[in-house]
């Protein structure tokens, strides 16, 4: 038994190392294979390689070919651009050169003409030396027979030239000033007599011209309709809806045949506005009753009053005023609904307001106190009801009610000469007020006042002798005059200046002083054929 497992041990380990043997001699000969395989593929590669490289010296060759003959082509298609570029060259220069011979050609022939101007330049002149020699001797000669004839006058009469001069001109001057004088006594008694009956003459026809115009413009407003179809609804049966509208306005209503409009008529404005937008809600909504009209007449009163408390706001917020009683605020936005004198009083009062400002600086003052005063100078004229005092004494009164400055509160009611000025912004108000209303344009009668001077100025020159062409220039400060000269001499040109300036002094009202210019023009005129 013992022998057996012996026996079988032995036949294990023999089996094992046969084994690991066989392992060994097929890794040995697996290595000889691969070994076989790798030169194959070697000397393979070599080969391919070889191939490779002879392939691509003949691809080489050939791009050298093709690169060679671009090259080739650009520099030809360059050496033909470059040529182009020398004949163009060459033709402009060949240009410039044709142009700068014709240049000189025309210089040539330009000094040419001159050399024969300077020619004739010169034989003029001689011709004019000659001629001035001439006329010299001439006037010579004259002035000495002249001479003659004055020692012979002098020897009939008695006197030399200057005496007889000095003589004829105290004459003529002594009677001229008695002339004058009487003629001013007399005209100064004639006016006495008859000033205060033709000024009042002069006040009634002013008023019977301007005064409808004046009234119409200002108290009446047209309201626009579709079609006159809604003229029968506005009125209502048996005229209640326009009696309702006139009761709840205070406006009264004309509808007359005048094609698709009513008119408005109301000395105040503020009720002209409130009828205006009632009508246009109610045309608008197309309810037209009593009750209706008396609703929206009432809204639109409300926002009327809010919008003039909106504009008195932003008025004082454009001027930077602040600190403004609410009461004054709403008396600066009513003044957009009233006029003076044609002027919108919203309007003159910020000028004004403007105007102080910048005249303060200028002087050193208090610009804002200023602006507030210029503001504020004219709200007198905003009264809701009707009052006896002038306007700048109530505006003071109501400026004291709201707490406003002593000064503010004197330059208001001292403005027209009310009250006494008491300080530096009294006058600087009434000044900026005059110049705000009395500026051409600013107010209806001052433009018309305004251009009827410029008119009589220029009347006023063409009624003199010899008188061509007047114009009244520089808002009537300057007349210029352009006379004949064939007409008037010099002397009589400065004697005429002066004839005219005494005429405007004498016929016309106007402010600072007015030149009078006269200009005498003599023109010589040749045409060279």
């Amino acid at each position: 038994m013992q022998a057996f497992f012996i026996y079988t041990i032995m036949e294990i380990t023999f089996i094992i190392i046969a084994a690991i043997a066989g392992l060994i001699i097929g890794f040995i000969i697996s290595k000889t294979i691969d070994s076989k395989n790798a030169t194959g593929t070697l000397k393979t590669a070599e080969k391919e390689a070889q191939k490779i490289l002879k392939e691509a010296e003949k691809e080489g060759e050939s791009l050298k070919k093709d690169k060679i003959l671009q090259a080739k082509e650009k520099f030809i298609e360059l050496k033909s651009e470059h040529e182009k570029v020398i004949l163009t060259r060459d033709q402009k220069i060949s240009e410039a050169e044709k142009r700068t011979k014709d240049k000189e050609s025309q210089v040539s022939n330009e000094l040419s003409k001159q050399k024969k101007l300077n020619t004739d330049l010169e034989e003029k002149l001689k011709d004019y030396a000659y001629r001035t020699e001439y006329l010299e001797k001439r006037q010579e000669e004259i002035d000495k027979i002249l001479q003659r004839k004055i020692n012979q006058l002098e020897v009939l009469s008695g006197l030399s030239a200057e005496d007889a001069k000095k003589q004829l001109m105290e004459s003529l001057r002594e009677t001229a000033k008695a002339e004058a004088m009487q003629m001013i006594q007399d005209t100064v008694e004639e006016a006495k007599l008859t000033a205060q009956q033709e000024a009042r003459k002069i006040v009634i026809n002013t008023i019977q011209r301007v005064g409808t115009e004046e009234a119409i413009d200002n108290c009446v407003s047209v309201f626009n309709l579709e079609s006159d179809d809604v003229k029968g609804r506005i009125i209502g049966r048996e005229g209640r809806n326009i009696r309702a509208i006139e009761a709840a306005t205070g406006v009264e209503i004309i509808v007359d045949d005048t094609p698709e409009a009513i008119i408005l008529s109301c000395f105040d404005s503020i009720r002209r506005e409130v009828a205006r937008l009632s009508l246009h809600k109610l045309v608008t909504d197309g309810r037209i009753h009593p009750a209706r009209i008396e609703e929206v007449v009432k809204k639109t009163r409300k926002a009327i009053d809010e919008e003039i408390a909106d504009i008195g706001k932003r008025t004082i917020i454009d001027l930077g005023i602040h600190g403004l009683h609410p009461e004054l605020v709403k008396m600066v936005g009513r003044m957009k609904y009233r006029s003076s004198y044609g002027q919108n009083l919203l309007q003159h009062s910020r000028e004004v307001a403007n105007l102080c400002g910048i005249m303060a600086s200028e002087l050193g003052l208090n610009p804002k106190l200023a602006k507030r005063a210029g503001l504020l100078h004219d709200i007198g004229k905003v009264p809701e009801n009707e009052t006896e005092l002038p306007h700048a004494i109530l505006g003071m009164q109501w400026a004291e009610k709201y707490g406003e400055k002593p000064e503010i509160c004197n330059a208001i009611g001292a403005h027209h000469d009310e009250v006494e000025m008491t300080s530096l912004l009294s006058p600087l108000v009434q000044v900026c007020d005059a110049i705000s209303g009395a500026r051409p344009g600013a107010r209806r009668q001052v433009l018309d006042s305004y251009v009827k001077r410029l008119k009589d100025l220029e009347e006023i020159a063409f009624g003199f002798g010899g008188v061509k062409k007047a114009y009244a220039i520089q808002a009537g400060r300057e007349l210029r005059v352009i006379v004949e000269s064939e007409r008037v001499s010099d002397e009589k040109a400065s004697a005429l200046s002066f004839e005219i300036s005494q005429k405007i002094q004498t016929d016309m009202t106007y402010p600072g002083q007015v030149k009078v210019t006269v200009i005498r023009e003599t023109r010589a005129i040749n045409i060279a054929k």
